[in-house]
């Protein structure tokens, strides 16, 4: 049987609380929410940290709601909680999407969105649909509170810009009209990891695209980002023959790797093919 190694553990019900613990645990501490990442590593001893710092109850940090002109999503919050909130969907139908297809039900029931981005797995669904976005990060010390682009949060795999005694405390998503988006993913079968994923958001100004997003996952693209296809997409006149374009771009700029989940020629294909998908239903949707 895997066990982990052994840990101290601590729980916080307050932001507050939670980063007094981990400037006292200091950098080997972790945090742990829904533990569905964390755990299977700790058990196969790819990750050892000597604390565990549980804020299931630190509920400041699970909500979700329109503030101004942005939405924020607090990191505690469910995956199924963002899945079956009517604002988020009726303003990023993306969130939707990808939530659709992470994992299965008992997963996202207990899951976090703050835990997903924070173990940066290079093939998890929802960097690529905040990337898609153009979100913003917020993280907390005991110095103060900053605000990170979620296209520079990730650092590399299972890397994030989060340093020792900060916590991330939530997303921010401008909110923006003239726009829609859509996610759309291959996976070997239902709720496993991805074999490619591409998310999609789009604003219009007249007949022509004023600004775009596509994050890309599971294919190495930096940052989760295709940068190289939204510069095809933006000031185009969308079309289907532009987010082709965009798509053989998108498979152009990343650089998958072959792996029990497919070869790395048909993992690039699938990056083409689901970013021209993925733009095609977000237009069509800004036009509903």
């Amino acid at each position: 049987m895997q066990v982990p190694a052994s840990f101290e553990y601590a729980k916080a019900t307050s932001v507050e609380a939670a980063l007094v613990l981990l400037e006292r645990y200091g950098p080997e501490a972790r945090v742990v929410a829904g533990g569905h990442s964390l755990l299977p590593m700790m058990k196969l001893r790819l990750a050892e940290p000597e604390a565990l710092i549980d804020i299931n109850d630190v509920h400041e940090l699970s909500f979700i709601r329109v503030d101004g002109d942005h939405l924020r999503v607090g990191t505690l919050v469910r995956h199924a909680e963002l899945l079956g909130s009517a604002v988020a969907g009726e303003h990023f139908p993306i969130l939707h999407d990808a939530e659709r297809v992470i994992a299965d039900p008992v997963v996202r029931n207990r899951g976090t969105v703050g835990g997903s981005l924070c173990q940066a797995d290079p093939s998890e669904d929802l960097s690529a649909a905040f990337a898609a976005l153009r979100a913003s990060a917020v993280i907390r010390s005991r110095d103060g509170e900053r605000t990170v682009p979620i296209r520079e949060f990730h650092t590399g795999p299972y890397e994030t810009v989060v340093g020792e005694g900060e916590l991330l405390t939530e997303l921010r998503v401008p909110i923006r009209g003239g726009g829609s988006s859509a996610y759309e993913k291959v996976e070997r079968r239902v709720g496993d990891w991805p074999l490619a994923a591409a998310g999609a958001a789009l604003w219009l100004d007249g007949d022509r695209v004023a600004e775009v997003g596509i994050g890309l996952t599971a294919v190495r693209a930096e940052h989760f980002v295709a940068a190289e296809a939204e510069d095809v997409v933006r000031g185009a006149v969308p079309s289907e023959e532009v987010f082709r374009e965009a798509g053989r771009v998108a498979a152009e700029h990343c650089d998958p790797g072959s792996d029990q989940r497919g070869p790395a020629d048909y993992k690039r294909h699938l990056a083409g093919e689901l970013t021209t998908r993925a733009l095609r239903r977000a237009y069509e949707r800004c036009r509903i």
